[in-house]
């Protein structure tokens, strides 16, 4: 394989690397006392003051084409995909473990899958078009029902059965917590997965509405540093409510600020970038069927750096989470290829018609000039088509 082939699959690695990265690290910093909501918005600021000088720089002339109604409607993706999205995931990794929180990220695309079906469904009577369908006697349809009921059925594994206790892999680790942290209880933890799957799915609808703005304007960098912009504030408003005592706003020289500037800079700068080229190279599908390895790498780091006890539960959720991932993944794919195949068939069809036609129409043509010029006349025709 030459490098430019093996160029995606290093960076899919690379991403999934970078996340795994975010889960265990944010998790430290949670356990060591950083709020959790305090922690967005210190994000989300971090984050800004990154991109917003490269936007000023390059795109300056472009952000006065943005319309009013255009900057409302990226106020709104923020609140949904950002704000409400991660602070709900921030909470849930709080009272659940690394492993949860990378497990409920293999249910995105069968989240937006379903809001993709259900918006199909409430829309297919207006003007919009079709965003999901489904199959039943299909293949491809029941992969997508097989894939559907294992998201569903590893969510509820994950929150009601949480089985015995794995030995962590390294008894010392590396970022203690242990004058913060402390176990949950199974009510927390049922919570917390729940609103783990919550933050998913205000990310689907994220990526639902962000397609929609992106046709209508079609600048990726203005599109995300506004949104990024809008957050901060939103997450200022959030974290006022929810925490009031400003001397835990302070920020000390340790894995809170760590966590703070790698998600700012290396997860929202970096790994997106790099995400957009690896959906440009090979498409969203060939990114999302990396994520079980994030999965598998999650629960080997958070083991090693945080000595947690993963559950037996979580494991086994998280498995048919990934199950119910690759399912609905191998539908789509083979509806793709069907699709494709289709659309050959009917450009070769459409040819052969079309030529049909011109021959058809050169006969005519022949058969008329003969019988109202004669043999000489018809044969000079004949001659020149």
């Amino acid at each position: 394989m030459a490098m430019d082939e093996k160029k995606p699959y290093i960076i899919a690695i690379i991403i999934q690397v970078i996340y795994t990265g975010m889960f265990v690290i944010n998790k430290a910093a949670l356990d060591h006392g950083l709020n959790s909501f305090v922690f967005i918005f210190y994000r989300q600021a971090t984050a800004s003051l990154f991109l917003l000088p490269i936007a000023a720089l390059v795109e300056r002339r472009n952000a006065r084409s943005m319309s009013f109604l255009l900057l409302f409607k990226l106020f709104v993706c923020a609140l949904i995909g950002i704000t409400i999205s991660l602070n709900l995931y921030n909470v849930s990794l709080k009272l659940t473990s690394a492993t949860v929180a990378s497990a409920s990220a293999n249910s995105m695309p069968v989240l937006t899958f379903c809001l993709a079906l259900l918006l199909r469904f409430n829309l297919m009577h207006g003007s919009a078009r079709r965003m999901e369908e489904v199959k039943p006697r299909s293949r491809s349809g029941i992969a997508k029902l097989v894939g559907v009921a294992l998201c569903i059925a590893g969510v509820l594994v994950i929150a009601f059965y949480t089985g015995p206790l794995l030995s962590p892999v390294n008894h010392h680790r590396a970022f203690s917590a242990s004058t913060h942290a402390s176990t949950p209880t199974h009510p927390a933890w049922i919570k917390g997965t729940f609103m783990a799957v919550l933050a998913v799915l205000a990310w689907s609808v994220w990526i639902v509405l962000q397609a929609t703005v992106l046709k209508e304007f079609p600048n990726k960098m203005l599109v995300t540093v506004t949104q990024c912009v809008f957050s901060v504030v939103q997450s200022f408003v959030v974290a006022v409510v929810a925490e009031r005592d400003f001397s835990k706003w302070k920020l000390q020289p340790d894995i809170g600020l760590l966590a703070i500037g790698y998600s700012g800079l290396v997860v929202f700068g970096v790994s997106y970038y790099l995400q957009a080229w690896c959906v440009e190279m090979k498409g969203p599908v060939f990114l999302a069927s990396w994520a079980p390895f994030n999965f598998i790498l999650t629960i080997f780091c958070s083991s090693f750096f945080l000595g947690e006890m993963v559950h037996l539960g979580s494991i086994i959720g998280g498995i048919m989470l990934c199950g119910g991932l690759y399912s609905v993944l191998w539908g789509k794919s083979k509806e793709t290829n069907i699709a494709l195949c289709s659309n050959v068939e009917a450009t070769a069809t459409n040819s052969a018609s079309q030529d049909d036609l011109v021959h058809k129409g050169l006969e005519e043509k022949k058969d008329k000039h003969w019988e109202e010029n004669g043999d000489a006349t018809s044969a000079s025709v004949v001659g020149q088509l």
